[in-house]
């Protein structure tokens, strides 16, 4: 990180989003992305312009557009690259902070996009000028999982299951639209985003959370026994999703892809609720 985003980036921080020097007087958010290559996350504060059809505020509920100018540089910059690769990102603004999957928009939608960007900001047109590559315009689409309920670990438990079922509806449903040919970034970042966050959760429970609870219950070693057999059918299936993501451009997903999106549906519905039915009254004992 440059020593000049990292001075934008304390000031940020230490001033409730307000900063001086070039950007005196403008909005700033910082984007933290997780890097595509080194797994470490990477921040960089960047311009945002609200979009037109679901703007709001910049803390509130809307979705935010950045744009990967790079100055009108030939190439993206790297918070794009990694998003490609990781589309969970965090977006902070004055107001506070939250987690978004991060979609370029594409064809039509970016060029639309892209003039009310200029509209707003016309700097960014004269960037697009000095370079022959077509600058990304990406929206930040706010994440929403289960509402706040109950605290500790089972509290926290049903709050990331809660996550991957939203987001899980949501694949479903784009999955459900795409036409033969027709992998859109939509579905492909919001895919993404999900396989990510699930592999991380399964990891996390198998090395951490369920070895501590077998030792302080014995007699549940069959059901994890079984958690452990149903973890690797699912990691399976995300496997034949994200292959598929990343297949020769122009073969799209088709019904084939639908078809697996479901079966991992049913799968990973079945696996969670079956976690909640034996180890909630278990984490609730423990904390009460």
């Amino acid at each position: 990180m440059s020593s000049f985003n990292q001075a934008v980036i304390e000031e940020f921080r230490a001033n409730a989003g307000r900063v001086g020097g070039p950007f005196e007087g403008s909005e700033l958010i910082l984007l933290t992305t997780t890097g595509a290559r080194s797994g470490k996350p990477h921040t960089v504060p960047l311009g945002f312009v609200r979009d037109p059809l679901h703007g709001g505020d910049a803390g509130g509920g809307g979705t935010l557009l950045v744009v990967a100018s790079a100055g009108g540089a030939d190439r993206h910059p790297a918070w794009f690259h990694n998003l490609l690769a990781r589309p969970l990102v965090q977006v902070e603004t004055a107001a506070g902070e939250y987690e978004a999957v991060a979609v370029p928009a594409e064809g039509a939608r970016r060029d639309e996009l892209f003039a009310h960007v200029v509209g707003e900001e016309p700097g960014y047109g004269e960037y697009q000028e000095r370079t022959r590559r077509v600058i990304p315009v990406v929206a930040l689409q706010r994440t929403h999982g289960a509402p706040a309920g109950e605290g500790g670990v089972a509290g926290k438990l049903l709050e990331v299951h809660g996550w991957l079922r939203a987001q899980l509806v949501l694949v479903r449903e784009q999955a459900r639209g795409a036409g033969p040919g027709s992998l859109g970034m939509q579905l492909r970042q919001h895919c993404l985003a999900f396989c990510h966050s699930l592999e991380f959760h399964h990891r996390a429970e198998d090395a951490g959370l369920f070895p501590y609870l077998e030792q302080q219950h014995p007699h549940l070693r069959e059901f994890f026994r079984r958690i452990d057999a149903e973890h690797r059918v699912i990691a399976r299936l995300q496997e034949e999703l994200v292959d598929a993501l990343d297949g020769p451009p122009g073969t799209g997903p088709g019904t084939g892809f639908s078809e697996r999106v479901e079966r991992l549906s049913r799968e990973l519905e079945a696996h969670l609720d079956n976690e909640e039915a034996q180890l909630l009254p278990v984490l609730r004992a423990l904390e009460g």
